[in-house]
Order: C-alpha cells, then structure tokens, then sequence
C-alpha cells in the first residue's frame, strides 16, 4: 500500500517536522535563552529596557517551557536595571513561564539585578557575584585648569543646580548630598534583592556591603541556587529533546560591520573600567 513504509519502520517519518503543528502530536519542550551581556545603560551599546524589549517580548511567546537568562554583566544604570528586571517579572507571571538565570564571568551590581529578577539563578564555579552596592565616580581637575590659566565659568539658577562640579574643589554639602542619593538608591537594590530572595538570603552584615562572591559562595550566601550551566541544566529538568531558542538586541548593520561612533568608543572605555573593577 502506497506510503506504508511510513508507518512499518521501513522508513523515518517524513511529517516528522511537522509535527508542531498536528495537534495530537506533542512537540518537543524548547527552551528560550536571553542573553545579557555588556554595561547596563552606558552608550550605544549598553542594555537598556527599549532595547532589549523585542527579544524579550519575543522570548515569551510560544509557550516555552522556560526563559533562560545568560547573564554577564557588571553593572550600570540602575534604573534601566530595573525597567528590565520589571519587564522580566511581569511576562514571567501573565504567561506562567520561569526564568532561569545563568551567570557567565560576573553578575555584579546591575548585573545581579537582572539575574535576581529570575526565579533561580545558576552559577558556574569561578562566577563573581554580588556587589550589592551603588557607586559614583569623578574626578577633579580645578588644578590643572588653574594650571593652564583656563578660567571656569559657572552660572546657575538654584544653590543646589552645581553638584561635584570636577573643575571646582570639592564641597563637604555637596559629598553629603551626594550621599544621600546613593543611599537612597541602595536602599532600593536592598528591597529588590530581599523581596526576590527571601529566605535564601545568609544572616551575613557585609551581604549588601558591595562585596562580591565567587561560585560555591555566592550559593552559600544564598545570592544563587546552584552552580550549573545552561545546557545540562535544561535537559537534565526537561528531557534531552528541549530546544533552545537564542534571542537578543538586534544591532544595526554598522555595528555588525564592527564601525562605530566615537561616543561608542568611549561607551566602550566605560564598559572596559567596569569590568576592570572585577579583574576581568
């Protein structure tokens, strides 16, 4: 009987990739994976919550049995930290899908942000981890404009319009307004790692002193849930046929053909020092 041998063994299935759409025929679980990588918010190239929108928006869609994150990051913005860890939350939850992180070299600062936004967070062995803390960096040069005979002209509505200016001396009133901003802004990295980590958070003082952990200890202070990568994690949870689906920021056919802005350059230096502060 013509097609038979479809059936008998004889031959393998030819409807085989198809099968996703025959309804009494389960497909295959897959697993979609997001990566994020780089400074958050800093130039062209950073992440930021618009431009990691799509992928993300996209990652959710078709049923998955999972959203993967890798994660390799060692901070920025911690606003746009946010924004994107709130978009990752909200799908999670309207369409009833986990997100699992998985931590490359470092999720530090903004970077492990993004990776508490998942519901577990994997990490490799020699991970950095941490650095639950906010930093501001300057630099003064009132001397060497002095130096140059380069007069600094500053004018401003509002006593509190200058703040830190780098060509003035530094004010005592305006390091203490300073401080006050980035204790505030602490304070909520603190809430948004309790609420996301509960009890597995360690009884530890120097836990949100900006103190970063590596592998086996980021887990025993609770900041992770295991070391594992992404691959054997996955099939080892949902079976050695999961798919995985990649998606990420779509980069302009300039950036693809490596040319670049001098305001990416710079991006880049600011992305460089970031991870320099890690020895990485």
């Amino acid at each position: 009987m013509p097609g038979a041998a479809l059936f008998d063994g004889a031959a393998p299935p030819t409807w085989a990739p198809m099968k996703r759409f025959i309804p009494f025929l389960k497909s295959d679980p897959t697993v979609s994976v997001v990566r994020l990588q780089g400074a958050i918010g800093v130039g062209a190239r950073g992440l930021t919550d618009a431009g990691l929108a799509p992928a993300i928006e996209k990652a959710f869609r078709g049923k998955p049995v999972a959203v993967a994150l890798q994660v390799h990051s060692p901070g920025g913005s911690p606003v746009q930290s946010s924004l994107i860890g709130a978009r990752l939350r909200r799908l999670s939850e309207e369409k009833e899908v986990p997100v699992i992180a998985f931590v490359e070299d470092v999720a530090a600062s903004g970077g492990y942000w993004l990776a508490a936004a998942a519901d577990e967070i994997f990490v490799d062995r020699s991970s950095l981890v941490g650095s639950i803390g906010v930093i501001s960096a300057s630099f003064g040069a009132q001397d060497l404009i002095e130096r140059y005979g380069v007069e600094r002209r500053l004018h401003t509505a509002g006593k509190s319009k200058s703040l830190l200016d780098p060509f003035e001396a530094e004010k005592p009133e305006d390091v203490k307004r300073l401080r006050v901003i980035l204790d505030g802004i602490h304070e909520v990295f603190i809430d948004h790692v309790k609420a996301r980590r509960a009890e597995k958070l360690a009884d530890n003082p120097d836990l949100f002193a900006g103190e970063v952990w590596i592998g086996e200890a980021a887990v025993d202070q609770g900041l992770a849930d295991g070391i594992g990568h992404l691959v054997p994690v996955m099939k080892e949870r949902f079976g050695d046929k999961v798919k995985f689906r990649k998606y990420g920021p779509r980069r302009s056919l300039f950036a693809r053909l490596g040319a670049t802005m001098m305001s990416d350059a710079i991006a880049g230096i600011e992305e460089r020092a970031a991870y320099a502060r890690f020895g990485l």
